[in-house]
């Protein structure tokens, strides 16, 4: 069954219409039409191009700009007929500006492709998307400051291979992810400078006859430099590629942290308490409280890995100009932008919030013999070589093993059956205080250094 209608923008070539189905297997239209404001925004700054060219005259650049503008108040205001038939965001706003202004309206065209107005598009949408999600990095990242300043001074157990190591403070351990997050700032930073770049003027694949001036439509559109060849210029997906790189990378962070915070609020750790408006009870078990919030994130981050996967593969074997396999790549692109701002605004709106159980965090600092390598320090400052030291102390844990007390909690003639150089001087060393106070050097946990950090970190936010 075929459609009743064509797409007049190029249906001069063809004896019939496109099939039906074909037509909505085809369409983009459902998922592009969220581009609708950048489309505008470009074919503004075309036209006043154009304009500038001799190819509009002003009152035509006028009706254009004009005629946009409405169009875009009647989208914004839910008016707007979006059509199948006319397959994606491009052709339904030039055919709408066509009904307004008749022959004027197909003149918007003139020296361009839509090969190089996706192209342009999504560039401008994913500049504004990446603004946003630095927004919410950055607010993330204050709140994990106000956090770590507030709690320098809170031990907890420090962990490798999830078996307690050495005592660390919980504002020492956020700041971990404050430097994570400023890694994943700096790779969005640089992101943007590539997606910056102008294609409009590559029209199809070999530029335009016309004499259109790229450099008015850059400095229009706000972009930082012109592509320098219109074959790459319609074709390249890279930018979108490395996005979800960096999306990629952003999300198995906050993805590491949501199963921190999972294991922590567990009945096994109960290390911090997550605030009621951030979880969830159970339908049939009413003790339970469900850290959704970062569950979820963990979950979503396989959205994302797979939007990267997924471009790749779309770009992998895609011969030069553009192809229509590239209709492929906005709903990955749109659903990781989406993805990763949802969740660091959901973390920049929780983090502030999460209070940690002080007391169950030192108690369980205090096993595992955390203060170990401490022992073993104390020793080195001693005399002993370092290898001598860590057998020593590892006697010293089996023993601990066997008899059921910490290293702390030995007596001095216990501590001295594995070495005589032991003294009474030892027990300040083994202390959790005296663990992370002796850590006082940068990138230490000791509270004067996470202090110093928070002091670092809120400079850095400052300058950004």
């Amino acid at each position: 069954m075929s459609s009743e209608k064509t797409n007049q923008s190029w249906g001069g070539r063809f004896s019939e219409p496109v099939d039906a189905f074909v037509a909505r297997f085809t369409a983009s239209v459902d998922f592009d039409k969220r581009l609708y404001r950048h489309d505008i925004l470009g074919s503004q700054a075309h036209a006043r191009m154009l304009t500038q060219a001799a190819v509009l005259s002003e009152a035509e650049r006028d009706a254009i700009v004009a005629g946009l503008d409405e169009i875009r108040r009647e989208i914004e205001a839910g008016t707007f007929e979006w059509r199948v038939d006319l397959e994606d965001v491009h052709m339904n706003i030039e055919a709408r500006l066509t009904e307004r202004l008749g022959v004027v309206g197909k003149k918007l065209h003139t020296g361009r492709s839509r090969n190089d107005q996706v192209a342009t598009d999504i560039r401008l949408w994913l500049r504004d998307e990446i603004d946003a999600i630095l927004v919410e990095l950055n607010r993330l990242q204050a709140g994990l400051l106000q956090l770590a300043e507030t709690e320098a001074d809170t031990i907890m157990p420090g962990f490798t291979h999830l078996q307690t190591a050495q005592p660390v403070t919980f504002g020492h351990h956020l700041l971990a992810w404050f430097e994570m997050l400023s890694r994943d700032h700096e790779r969005l930073v640089d992101c943007r400078k590539r997606v910056n770049r102008m294609p409009l003027g590559s029209a199809a694949l070999a530029g335009t006859t016309y004499p259109i001036q790229r450099q008015v439509t850059c400095e229009l559109l706000g972009f930082e430099a012109i592509g320098g060849n219109s074959l790459d210029g319609v074709s390249d997906r890279d930018f979108a590629i490395e996005f979800c790189a960096a999306a990629s990378l952003a999300m198995m962070h906050l993805s590491r942290f949501s199963e921190e915070l999972v294991l922590w609020t567990s009945a096994q750790f109960q290390f911090i308490d997550l605030p009621d408006r951030f979880c969830t009870g159970s339908s049939i078990m009413p003790q339970k409280k469900n850290p959704d919030v970062p569950e979820l994130v963990r979950g979503k981050t396989g959205r994302v890995f797979g939007a990267l996967t997924g471009l790749l593969t779309l770009m992998k074997g895609q011969p030069l100009a553009y192809n229509k396999d590239n209709q492929e790549d906005k709903e990955p692109l749109f659903d990781a932008a989406d993805t990763l701002r949802d969740s660091l605004r959901a973390f920049a709106d929780m983090v502030p919030a999460i209070k940690p159980k002080r007391e169950i965090m030192r108690e369980a600092a205090r096993r595992g013999f955390s203060t170990a390598t401490d022992l073993a320090d104390y020793l080195v400052r001693k005399g002993l070589p370092f290898r001598d030291c860590h057998e020593i102390v590892g006697h010293a844990v089996k023993y601990g093993v066997d008899s059921g007390k910490d290293l702390a909690e030995m007596s001095l003639d216990e501590l001295r059956r594995f070495s005589d150089q032991i003294e009474q001087d030892v027990f300040a060393v083994l202390t959790l205080e005296g663990s992370v106070n002796a850590r006082d050097h940068i990138g230490g946990t000791a509270p004067a250094q996470v202090r110093a950090a928070v002091k670092r970190g809120r400079e850095l936010l400052a300058k950004r």
